[in-house]
């Protein structure tokens, strides 16, 4: 059976190559040039594929790329929400574009290296998380459609990391098992702030300077840019208030930061813009992860309400809701749905008419 995998020329792919050739698959490499600080990874991609006698093909899709993803990055921070660019990008571009090649290639499926398994249960495929919890990716990949989901290899789901590295070493690989791990956000080479400041749209107006404000509306000091922060931060405010302060609120209609103490950040209650499942919508043992690396909390289905958001309450308290970030929806270690995190304007109207 002949499989295409998406290399970076890094670790965990490289293992999928070796592993998949060990359990008798014809394996073709592929990789991705998304940006120009990616050429480089592609480099080292094809003579990893040459060292392991495969296949290997290579396609630039920094314009496609750029629209597609980078662009609604950048729109995202300037509307005042903070993006989650892979969980876009996976179906819409790298999973997308690794099934019309693996077509042109004769390719039965197609396998990445994300820490993450996959379950068949009642006609459809289900994300499960990664036996690595510290990998653990299924966060990101929430979005995959069932034809994706259908035709993809994890090899890596059941692995730890540790032991990836180690076997690439015992395979003679020990360069590629040392090398570092690859960044989250793979267009973006430094702090986001400076990208964002880069990347504006042609006819946008520079950052404007703004408001920090409390929440009684009193100015607490002066801002760079609405834009440049996020929910949650503490670090990089430029303003010293006596006490540890956070980013609460972000308006930019008003280009307005509200800062506050940690404890205003906490919440038992979100609203969520159209959640997607997998099949119906799960009534019990749900739990919700509101960030990558965060643990799913324990909450209670959605409810719509009547502006078209839906609420959620958590059984235990959350902080730092975040409009833009993902909202991904377990059962025990199975993703069952997702959405995003909407503005939370006007939340507390939806608290005290549904409770």
């Amino acid at each position: 059976m002949r499989v295409l995998v998406g290399m970076s020329g890094g670790i965990d792919s490289t293992a999928v190559c070796k592993l998949l050739l060990e359990q008798g698959y014809e394996v073709i490499g592929f990789t991705f040039i998304t940006c120009d600080a990616a050429e480089s990874s592609a480099h080292e991609a094809a003579q990893l594929a040459h060292r392991l006698g495969i296949e290997h093909h290579i396609a630039d899709i920094r314009k496609e790329f750029h629209a597609s993803v980078v662009m609604p990055f950048v729109q995202a921070y300037l509307s005042g929400t903070t993006p989650n660019p892979c969980v876009n990008c996976n179906p819409q571009v790298k999973f997308r574009l690794l099934q019309e090649w693996a077509d042109k290639l004769g390719c039965d499926k197609i396998a990445t290296g994300h820490y993450v398994k996959k379950y068949f249960s009642n006609g459809k495929y289900y994300l499960v998380s990664g036996d690595d919890e510290r990998k653990d990716q299924s966060y990101f990949l929430w979005r995959l459609t069932q034809s994706q989901l259908q035709r993809v290899i994890f090899p890596l789901g059941e692995w730890e990391k540790g032991d990836v590295r180690s076997y690439l070493k015992n395979n003679n690989l020990e360069k590629t098992a040392d090398s570092d791990e690859s960044m989250e956000i793979c267009f973006i080479q430094g702090d986001y702030r400076d990208f964002i400041m880069k990347n504006l749209p042609d006819g946008n107006e520079p950052m404007r300077e703004g408001s920090f404000v409390d929440s009684e509306g009193r100015v607490l000091g002066r801002h760079k840019g609405c834009s440049l922060y996020t929910i949650g931060q503490r670090k990089g405010l430029g303003v010293a208030l006596g006490y540890p302060a956070y980013v609460i609120k972000i308006n930019p209609e008003k280009n307005t930061v509200m800062l506050g103490r940690e404890e205003q950040l906490k919440t038992m209650h979100m609203l969520i813009d159209a959640p997607m499942w997998v099949d119906t919508m799960p009534m019990e043992n749900l739990s919700v992860r509101i960030r990558y690396r965060s643990k799913p909390l324990p909450c209670e289905p959605p409810r719509l309400l009547p502006d078209g958001r839906y609420l959620v309450r958590f059984m235990q308290q959350a902080s730092a809701v975040t409009p833009g970030q993902s909202a991904v929806f377990y059962v025990e270690n199975k993703v069952v749905g997702g959405a995003v995190i909407s503005s939370q304007r006007g939340i507390n109207q939806w608290i005290t008419t549904n409770e």
